[in-house]
């Protein structure tokens, strides 16, 4: 009985040993977390678990995309031809080298992973991880749900609206990182669960991506899916589509209604400005305090703020009026019916604090300390274009005034890029050693400076349309068009010129395009590698090897 109990045991054990790549899925989730210090842990337990550094770079055929080692080389390139700069600008090459090698590293064994395992087995490993992120976006959301006391914590305004609009942003997954981050991964898993027409996995990435309340990755998804949709999908595909669209609907309804006001106003002022005009509102509307702004005329707007911070105040003066509401007698309609009164928005903890923030007093010392070299946010001046528009002039101008930097770029760090605001050492995106900070000017004077101007502004600035960060302002400003055309032919070409064998891959690779406009994704560390493994498994999936035949 007990060589029975072994014997069982020992069969379940190794069948659940090959059940999923353990070490690709404990690599994944350490590796995509937000600490740098973590992801270089990830790499180095990963080399020691399947140490092999047989890269095969090579120009025909190439086992990983050469726009990773034509990337180092241009950095090598400008630092030797901008010895000028210092010995701490060598400390910030080699912190981009240091990236771009990471990269390298992590897809290595993404390739292995792929390589030495079946395809079934690798799909396993992604229901897994899927699983797990969604098991700690819900975790996210029980804990603010458990603090608000409120079962919908987008529509909750206490605590001076913390959650509210917010609420996605604390939706961070496995990676710890920007709710933005775990969208995106949840994207990418919508697409590839709808092609294995997994139902459950679908739905429940489509929920987890849109609790994160990224309007800008649900509008980019709901146009992938549309396209899917109508050109290439069988019944059940459609059927799944359909009920993706029903939950974005529902979500922006009933359980964020706001999300979608803010998002239509964004798209409105910034795409289709309206001239201002004055409106009068029908008689019959309520107070106007009770009235929704888009009601209101600026005057109005000004009335309706005047009058709620007067009521806070009063309130705040005369506490037995708030008792009064609190009393336990109660409360009835003019009929005599008992009802529990709601709470009273207009008093201050519901009202967003329009105070300047730590973070804000922080940018704004830094702003008084460089005003001369900050033509944006240095003057009084107001501008309507957003900010990822005045980023592209800018560097279109600084190519105007220094053409001869257009092949290479003005080199790593010096411009556009997450290293550039790291390296500032002001802690805009992560740590960096106080006496071995770099501040390029050029980065200083141009999309430094429009993150200044946007960020140290109230939260209504705080949009991705006013961030200057993207992948490809960074390659063109800081790898110049050799950077670009690298990235076009040996990054994406390399995933693309196995089309005919991608499904799934096609429409990762436009929503990866589209992603690529909002932030700095290959210093990120995170989605890319997402991205890579799931196109590798693609292409193995839909390749057709030839059993080779001897001769007797």
């Amino acid at each position: 009985m007990t060589r029975m109990v072994i014997s069982n045991a020992s069969f379940y054990l190794k069948k659940l040993k090959y059940f999923a790549d353990w070490k690709l899925l404990l690599f994944l989730v350490l590796f995509i977390d937000v600490k740098l210090g973590v992801k270089v842990a990830a790499v180095i337990m990963a080399y020691i678990l399947q140490a092999d550094l047989k890269f095969g770079f090579r120009f025909k055929n190439s086992r990983l995309p050469l726009f990773y080692p034509i990337a180092i080389a241009i950095a090598l390139f400008n630092w030797i031809i901008g010895a000028h700069y210092g010995l701490n600008y060598d400390l910030v090459v080699l912190t981009a080298i240091g990236f771009w090698m990471l990269c390298i590293l992590a897809l290595h064994q993404v390739k292995l992973s792929v390589e030495r395992h079946d395809a079934q087995t690798i799909h396993r490993t992604l229901v897994l991880f899927f699983t797990l992120n969604a098991l700690f976006s819900l975790v996210n959301l029980g804990i603010i749900i458990f603090k608000t006391g409120y079962l919908d914590p987008y529509i909750y305004q206490g605590e001076h609206q913390k959650y509210f609009i917010g609420t996605g942003d604390y939706i961070k997954g496995l990676t710890f990182d920007t709710s933005t981050t775990n969208s995106i991964l949840n994207a990418f898993g919508v697409l590839y669960f709808l092609e294995k027409k997994n139902m459950p996995m679908v739905l429940l990435c489509m929920v987890i991506m849109l609790l994160t309340g990224s309007n800008f990755i649900d509008i980019i998804l709901l146009a992938l899916l549309t396209g899917i949709f109508i050109f290439r999908s069988s019944r059940d595909q459609k059927s799944l589509i359909m009920a993706c669209m029903m939950f974005v609907i529902v979500f922006m309804v009933k359980v964020s209604p706001q999300n979608y006001m803010y998002a239509h106003e964004v798209i409105r002022n910034n795409f289709f400005p309206q001239p201002i005009h004055t409106v009068t509102p029908p008689a019959e509307l309520p107070y106007i305090t009770l009235r929704p702004d888009n009601t209101l005329t600026p005057d109005e707007r000004k009335q309706k703020h005047a009058i709620q911070y007067l009521d806070s105040v009063y309130v705040a003066k005369h506490p037995e009026v708030l008792k009064k509401t609190q009393a336990n007698t109660p409360a009835r309609t003019a009929a005599g019916r008992i009802y529990v009164p709601a709470p009273n928005i207009n008093t201050m903890p519901y009202q967003h604090v329009a105070e300047t923030t730590a973070y804000q007093r922080q940018l704004l010392g830094f702003i008084d300390e460089h005003k001369n070299q900050l033509p944006l946010s240095g003057t009084a001046k107001e501008t309507r274009k957003p900010g990822k528009e005045i980023g592209l002039l800018q560097t279109v101008e600084f190519f105007r005034a220094h053409p001869f930097k257009i092949l290479t770029g003005d080199g790593a760090g010096n411009f556009s890029s997450k290293l550039a605001y790291r390296a500032g050492g002001m802690d805009f995106a992560g740590g960096y050693p106080k006496k071995l900070t770099y501040l390029s000017p050029d980065f200083l004077s141009n999309h430094l400076d429009i993150y200044l101007n946007f960020s140290s502004k109230k939260s209504d600035y705080h949009s991705l349309i006013n961030n200057p960060g993207s992948v490809y302002d960074q390659l063109l400003s800081e790898y110049g068009l050799i950077g670009i055309a690298g990235f076009v032919l040996w990054y994406l070409g390399y995933f693309l010129k196995h089309y005919c064998k991608l499904t799934y891959g096609i429409p990762m690779t436009l929503l990866l395009l589209a992603v690529l406009l909002i932030d700095y994704w290959f210093e990120q560390l995170s989605i890319l590698l997402l991205f890579e493994l799931l196109l590798l498994l693609n292409i193995k999936e839909n390749s057709v090897y030839k059993i080779p035949v001897y001769a007797n």
